[in-house]
């Protein structure tokens, strides 16, 4: 039998293999003991941690990025009871972790004038409908979240405005739309700064406006 096929089977009959991927080089894949943890109590901990990370969530997009059922998601969700505060948002009801109310209560912090977050940060990886509560613009969702590899998100005083890839030293930044001097100015010095092992020439940034 093939190894892939070997490794596939294994998976679903002991559930022992872990998946180590820095997104940068091939993954490292190795098979453990079964864990000691009942599967119910470790999924339930899942949602806990997903819930303080992406809340307000929903029930599905909690099922989609664990990889669960729809039944599985919304049966951990009811699991979780008290634990959970539900709450309205612009696209529907969520819920959050009642232990967390209090940071979503509190006022907003100071926002960085630039930032250029990587393919698939965790500020926005989010999904199905969830992404509206980032992203309003059906076309700038698609061209955010796509089918194929993700650019990174341009995100200006706390906001996604655009996207940008790179090729070696040169950053290709697309604005979704138009941009002050002075955020153009930001986004500049934020592509500056960014660490870039093996490259030894300054950074270069190409607007495109599409």
């Amino acid at each position: 039998m093939p190894r892939a096929a070997l490794l596939s089977l294994h998976l679903r009959m002991a559930g022992t293999v872990l998946i180590r991927w820095d997104g940068s080089r091939q993954p490292d894949v190795w098979s453990v003991p079964p864990p000691e943890m009942d599967p119910h109590v470790a999924r339930l901990e899942l949602a806990r941690r997903y819930l303080h990370v992406f809340g307000p969530a929903t029930p599905d997009a909690f099922a989609t990025w664990a990889g669960l059922g729809r039944k599985r998601g919304t049966a951990t969700f009811e699991a979780l009871g008290k634990s959970l505060t539900p709450v309205l948002t612009p696209i529907g009801k969520a819920w959050i972790l009642s232990r967390d109310e209090h940071r979503f209560r509190a006022a907003p912090g100071p926002t960085a004038p630039a930032r250029l977050l990587p393919s698939g940060d965790t500020w926005f990886l989010w999904q199905g409908a969830d992404r509206e509560l980032l992203v309003p613009d059906e076309r700038e969702r698609r061209a955010l979240w796509t089918s194929r590899v993700w650019p990174g998100a341009l995100l200006v005083e706390g906001e996604i405005v655009g996207t940008w890839r790179r090729a070696a030293h040169l950053l290709t930044i697309q604005p979704w739309r138009r941009l002050s001097d002075t955020q153009r100015d930001a986004v500049e010095a934020e592509a500056g700064s960014l660490p870039l092992p093996g490259i030894n020439r300054p950074v270069g940034v190409r607007w495109d406006s599409g």
